[in-house]
């Protein structure tokens, strides 16, 4: 497993990431780019980060590619368009569906969480939006696994 897999070694074991991405069927929680199509692979994401008070606990885990991990950091919300603080969302507590739609290649916000989560992990960064068409033109997106993440 390459050591990019890990966020902090020490605080995971080989059978918690394998638990956490398998749940997610080794497809990113946030874009539903599956973890083979993703260049750096899949990570593990507090989804409240430790300096939060998160835990390293199946219920606070997600997991997610390289490029949603590292633009989410330890966030756990953004400023909203209407100025106001919004919660990111959280694949243990919502329902990808509901607040997003897959266009062509862009990720639409269908909710104010949406709209802050697609912002701030960058969802539609134009080589984001290049990758996910290519992958859709070759039939590698969305995977049945990320229709699968997306029907829950």
């Amino acid at each position: 497993m390459p050591a990019s897999c890990w966020r902090k070694p020490s605080e995971f074991n080989e059978r918690l990431r394998r638990a956490v991405a398998e749940r997610a069927y080794q497809v990113c929680e946030y874009c539903l780019v599956h973890e083979e199509d993703a260049y750096h692979g899949g990570e593990v994401d507090h989804i409240i980060s430790l300096k939060h008070g998160g835990a390293s606990s199946l219920d606070n885990l997600a997991f997610a590619c390289f490029h949603c991990n590292r633009h989410k950091g330890t966030d756990i919300g953004a400023r909203a368009e209407t100025g106001a603080f919004v919660r990111l969302f959280n694949p243990r507590v919502h329902r990808w569906r509901d607040h997003f739609h897959l266009q062509s290649g862009p990720i639409e916000a269908a909710t104010e969480v949406g709209a802050a989560t697609a912002k701030l992990l960058e969802f539609n960064h134009p080589e984001r939006v290049a990758l996910r068409r290519i992958l859709a033109d070759t039939g590698r997106y969305p995977t049945i696994e990320a229709l699968a993440r997306m029907r829950e």
